[in-house]
């Protein structure tokens, strides 16, 4: 498993070819295509690009809303000089479940769709020879799946009723490479970063698996930006101060390049590297602090999301998004509802973005829509027949979430849900279980936190006490008392955060959503819900809240940009909170947001402390 989540690179001992481009695609509305040898060539095919999501191309809203198995299928050149080697077909994601053959040989199946999976074709493969891959798809939904859902039959066809309020894109969304390793290899790689009498060192551990592996030495070298060799250790684990140390800190990142080399008699036998960026991240009291010093988060809720590519990884669009957050003074964004593609965190790290890291536990509530909270009155969501298997796969994707992203300088803490039925007692059982696997897994021991909708507050949540600090999502002047009763919304605002203020709190407290729906083309004077105005208003009476609490220490506005929904009466063709457009252009507010995140310092309400 390890393996599958160190990122590809070339190296003098590994290979990696890019396998993106136009695939062969077929939908299997029965899901009959394994039963008929679809796995050994498609009885007929579009041609669909890689990555992408599906959806989108299509002008038929049967393709459009297609629930069930989907194939797709390439032909692959393995080289004969890679004989010998473990050769692995790595998808960086398949949404939500894949099931890969090769040559009509079944290798693997994996369940998550949004973390990276390896199949291993070795011993099946062709040498010299171009090779079959088949890939069969599934984007169904169940109260049992991260994110959650149900799937149902309506005329015939599989339909999916998500539990949350974004689109359920889906297929083969990230970057499938083929890669070649040596069979003796290196499996893992960890830091830990850590502050003594104000020096910072990285203790760190190599994982190797193979035949041979206690005959082999372990060398880590590490090189500044500049190519210089910086320091060096050798054995499996181990201790490195580099000498004047460069911190990684917000908007001024400083990367080195961590090399590690497994030999025998001097030769190398494996050699694998990553960009690591040195810096300790922790709370005292209602502070977060980076590198002992505070820090205040401002920023965004996202998605991957764009025109007609849907979910699927995008380079243009992702340095655009960057962009953006750095022109309007942002420094931090939550991976809103799901793990990102590894290409985002590595660029958060390279421009000093901080990220509260979100696995896929969205939709864990019994609810018409996640956004509209509680239908009445029903059992708890984590009572349901459902909840082991439920839980077997939350464990799975928050071990996966935190192997594959534990390096990230960028990654400051690990949101283990969004918006989750925590107001019930019988929930303390399940998260106290995700809570304590995040702890284990994490080898930095990241603050963990979970994004709580209105119905969990101070007095209501049960489960609050398991964060290290508290991230809420509030609308207060949109789905409670917006349009013309925004005075009332802005009192019962108020009200709730005097109870937190009075509960004794004493961990900091972040905003990961607040916002309002807006047309980008609307203007209204006296102001309506919509508007420009009306967001611009909404967004000024949340900010007063917010500056009024010294333990609010950050505010991440719901959404970066406007993105794509299931269809519905409380939606037009997408929810339309950004604060830029789809196509990321800036909305009225994006200027006062500007201006007031440009104005705040970095320790903006600092208590002071530091260790």
């Amino acid at each position: 498993m390890s393996s599958y989540m160190l990122y590809p690179r070339n190296t003098s001992t590994r290979r990696v070819l890019s396998l993106d481009g136009m695939w062969r695609f077929s939908f299997d509305p029965e899901g009959i295509g394994t039963e008929k040898g679809w796995q050994n060539g498609l009885p007929a095919t579009l041609t669909m690009p890689v990555p992408s999501s599906f959806q989108d191309y299509f002008t038929d809203k049967d393709s459009r809303e297609f629930s069930g198995d989907v194939w797709y299928e390439t032909d692959v050149f393995v080289p004969s000089e890679w004989q010998g080697q473990s050769i692995n077909v790595r998808f960086g994601s398949a949404t939500h479940r894949a099931t890969v053959f090769c040559n009509g040989q079944e290798i693997t199946s994996h369940e998550g769709g949004f973390t990276p999976f390896c199949a291993e074709i070795s011993d099946v493969a062709v040498y010299g020879q171009y090779n079959l891959i088949s890939v069969c798809v599934n984007n169904e939904l169940h109260e049992y799946t991260l994110p959650a859902g149900n799937t149902i039959l309506a005329n015939g066809k599989k339909r999916v009723r998500p539990y949350f309020d974004f689109f359920n894109y889906s297929g083969l969304q990230r970057s499938v490479m083929l890669t070649a390793t040596p069979k003796l290899a290196i499996q893992d790689f960890e830091v830990v970063h850590k502050s003594v009498d104000q020096v910072v060192c990285t203790d760190y551990k190599v994982k190797v698996d193979g035949v041979g592996f206690t005959a082999c030495d372990i060398q880590v070298l590490i090189f500044d930006e500049a190519g210089v060799l910086v320091a060096q250790a050798e054995g499996q684990t181990g201790n490195i101060c580099i000498p004047d140390v460069k911190l990684w800190e917000v908007h001024d990142a400083y990367l080195y390049k961590f090399v590690v080399r497994l030999s025998v008699d001097d030769e190398i036998i494996d050699e694998w590297f990553d960009y690591i960026g040195i810096r300790t991240i922790s709370i005292d009291g209602t502070d977060i602090l980076l590198n002992g010093k505070p820090v205040y988060l401002k920023g965004f809720g996202k998605h991957e999301d764009s025109d007609i590519a849907g979910r699927g990884f995008s380079l243009p669009v992702l340095k655009r998004d960057f962009e953006l957050m750095k022109w309007i003074g942002a420094n931090s964004f939550r991976t809103s509802h799901y793990p990102y593609s590894e290409e985002t965190y590595y660029l958060a790290d390279r421009e000093g973005f901080l990220i509260i890291d979100e696995v896929a536990a969205v939709g864990f509530m019994a609810s018409f829509a996640n956004f509209l909270g509680q239908m009445g009155k029903r059992d708890c969501f984590f009572e349901k027949k459902t909840t082991p298997r439920l839980l077997d796969n939350h464990l799975q994707a928050v071990r996966e979430l935190i192997l594959r992203d534990k390096n990230h300088a960028c990654v400051i803490a690990w949101s283990l849900f969004n918006e989750p039925e925590s107001n019930h007692e019988s929930a303390y059982p399940y998260f106290e279980k995700i809570f304590k696997e995040a702890l284990l897994c994490d080898p930095q021991k990241r603050p963990r936190t979970f994004a709580m909708e209105r119905s969990s507050d101070f007095a209501s949540c049960h489960c609050r006490q398991l964060c290290d600090l508290i991230t809420l999502n509030r609308y207060y002047g949109w789905y409670i008392s917006g349009g013309p009763n925004i005075d009332d919304a802005e009192r019962a605002f108020v009200e709730e955060m005097e109870g937190w203020k009075n509960s004794g709190i004493d961990v900091p407290v972040v905003f990961t959503e607040y916002g309002t729906d807006t047309d980008s083309h609307m203007h209204k004077l006296p102001s309506v819900m919509w508007s420009q105005e009306y967001q611009q208003e909404m967004l000024e009476m949340n900010h007063r809240v917010f500056d009024s609490y010294d333990f609010v220490k950050g505010e991440q506005i719901w959404n970066f940009a406007d993105f794509q929904t299931t269809e519905g009466i409380m939606r037009v063709d997408g929810n339309k909170k950004g604060i830029f457009t789809r196509q990321r252009q800036p909305k009225s507010a994006a200027f006062d947001l500007k201006q007031r995140w440009e104005s705040l310092p970095r320790d903006y309400k600092s208590t002071g402390g530091s260790k």
